[in-house]
Parts: structure tokens; sequence; C-alpha cells
């Protein structure tokens, strides 16, 4: 059997244009950028997905996400 390259999605992120494989969830998509999903905001095609949607939530062509680092202080 030939190895078979993963198919991918194009989605923008925080502006650009990314491609995953499909598959990835939120995350995974937030363990490869390396954040904490207890300190990420994300927003996903204009919505605020739930921290309890990310390991489900699975990117889709097109999509247009935001990610935001939760930042605490004084």
């Amino acid at each position: 059997l030939g190895y078979r390259q993963p198919s991918m999605v194009r989605v923008r992120l925080n502006g650009m244009e990314r491609e995953f494989e499909d598959g990835t969830t939120v995350a995974d998509l937030l363990a490869q950028l390396g954040r904490s999903p207890q300190w990420a905001a994300v927003e996903r095609n204009r919505d605020v997905l739930p921290r309890a949607a990310f390991a489900t939530t699975e990117l889709r062509e097109g999509d247009v996400l935001e990610v935001v680092h939760l930042v605490g202080g004084g």
C-alpha cells in the first residue's frame, strides 16, 4: 500500500489563511498553536464556541476563526 497524503482544509485563522488536516478539532488547533484551552476564547464563523465543544468541533473548509488568549491581571 502506498502512502496517501492526508486531505487538508483551508481556514482563515486570525486573518491569515492556514491549512490543517481534515478532522482537526478546535482542541487540536489550540494544541498546535501551543495555547491552553483553559485560557483561550475561540470564535468560529462569528459565533463564540463553548469550551466544552472544542474537542468535538472539527474545522471545516472556509471556516473563519479568531483565537484569543485570555490574560488575567489587575
